[in-house]
């Protein structure tokens, strides 16, 4: 991924993503906002126990770097659902998914080890972002996504770009009560004794669904292993939520 930086505020981005002029996109670290340990410090959850005061303000800064756009984020609820966000729709969004062909309005997922999956359609200009943690994995909310671009906009699979963001990696990825939580069509994506590789699955879901190989990136970075960077659950349990954005400019 390539590391930007505006107003002293640090995110990364795809590079599959940059070459689009109406596009805006970033995965924030965990750093350069307001919140207090344990939730130190751009946190963008309202919901594990910080204050809310500081929580608009890190809302603030994620705009900020988005060209001070509207940020549209979701209740994730760890299931399909799928929601489409129009110019006239107001929140709440209770969902995992968003999906908008809306200049200005930025959809936002919250994550802490799940993964965020940004897709965008040049051709149609919609973009989506997906929370996907393992929950989301096993029903394919990102082929469910893919599907409501299809039928709702016209997109076609081959024309989307996607990036997956940092999250738990294969390293850190530990089933130990697999055999119950995990259908067994997925155990093929055991990396090792009791570690899947949720990476693998998501860039396969995407290419079942008809996205090139070549329009995929995965950033390939755990959150577990980079809590400086990172807000993770697994590694850190009571924590915050970093932000990974994208939407259109006029």
């Amino acid at each position: 991924m390539i590391s930007a930086k505006i107003n002293g505020v640090s995110f990364f981005q795809f590079p599959n993503l940059l070459s689009f002029p109406k596009l805006r996109h970033g995965v924030f670290t965990r750093n350069g906002g307001f919140s207090r340990e344990p939730f130190k410090s751009l946190n963008l959850s309202m919901s594990v126990g910080d204050d809310e005061g500081a929580v608009k303000r890190n809302k603030e800064i994620v705009s900020m770097c988005m060209d001070n756009g509207e940020l549209v984020f979701a209740r994730q609820m760890h299931n399909e659902d799928v929601i489409v966000v129009s110019g006239s729709s107001s929140p709440p969004f209770i969902g995992d998914a968003l999906v908008s062909a809306i200049e200005n309005r930025f959809l936002a997922i919250k994550i802490a080890d799940c993964q965020s999956v940004l897709m965008y359609d040049p051709e149609k200009n919609v973009v989506a972002n997906v929370h996907s943690g393992w929950r989301g994995s096993i029903k394919n909310i990102i082929g469910g996504t893919i599907a409501v671009m299809k039928e709702r906009f016209g997109c076609a699979p081959s024309d989307i770009f996607a990036g997956i963001s940092p999250s738990l990696g294969p390293c850190c990825a530990e089933f130990i009560n697999y055999k119950s939580e995990i259908p067994g069509q997925f155990w093929k994506y055991m990396d090792h004794e009791n570690h899947f590789d949720f990476w693998r699955i998501s860039m396969d879901q995407l290419r079942l669904a008809g996205v090139i190989p070549e329009n995929i990136y995965s950033s390939g970075i755990c959150t577990k292993c980079n809590t400086d960077l990172f807000f993770s659950y697994r590694g850190e349990k009571t924590t915050g939520r970093f932000a990974a954005v994208i939407g259109m400019k006029e």
